[in-house]
């Protein structure tokens, strides 16, 4: 049965460096499945557009944070990349998907992925690492992880829980693998 392991975390939690790890230690191969890639579809004129992805900054917030808002192209967009994670899984792909999930969007993989074996992952790191790296990496808008930190993980009943701040992305890699015997 097509095995898909799901990340799920804020941005610079960690979740494409461990799927590049467990990639390269499972027995069966996955394809790693990017949130990032979808949205890099998007024209660059809908990057800051309302029809796309914008950023904003909120106002009042003591350190620097930024909403994001999804318009009706970019939600077309997400509704896609799911339906292209049905379509990958169904044609017998096994998969590592690397996600931002906000507003619920768990019950929508739950029900689109039923038929397959599932596997759902929490990837958390605490909010001074969380920034950091986002500072480190220097493709990330400085304030995203703060306004995402809340609202990626309310309401999930995960599978496994990963702390990035205390285990590099081998070791997470390791504990998926092992945990899910794959």
């Amino acid at each position: 049965m097509t095995t898909i392991i799901l990340l799920n975390g804020v941005g610079s939690a960690g979740k494409g460096s461990i799927a590049r790890a467990l990639q390269a230690i499972t027995r069966e191969p996955f394809l790693h499945v990017q949130m990032d890639a979808f949205i890099d579809m998007l024209p660059a004129s809908l990057l800051g557009h309302p029809d796309g992805i914008s950023f904003a900054a909120v106002d009042g917030a003591k350190r620097p944070t930024v909403a994001i808002r999804t318009g009706p192209t970019a939600r077309r967009l997400l509704a896609g990349m799911h339906g292209a994670i049905v379509a990958m899984a169904a044609a017998g792909n096994n998969l590592i998907v690397d996600d931002v999930m906000l507003n619920g969007r768990i019950d929508e993989y739950r029900r689109l992925l039923s038929g397959f074996r599932l596997h759902v992952v929490g990837v958390f790191a605490s909010l001074d690492v969380l920034e950091e790296r986002e500072r480190q990496r220097g493709d990330r808008t400085i304030g995203l992880a703060r306004w995402q930190f809340d609202r990626v993980h309310g309401g999930i009943d995960y599978d496994l829980r990963l702390d990035t701040d205390k285990a590099t992305p081998q070791e997470c890699a390791c504990r998926i693998r092992d945990w899910f015997a794959l």
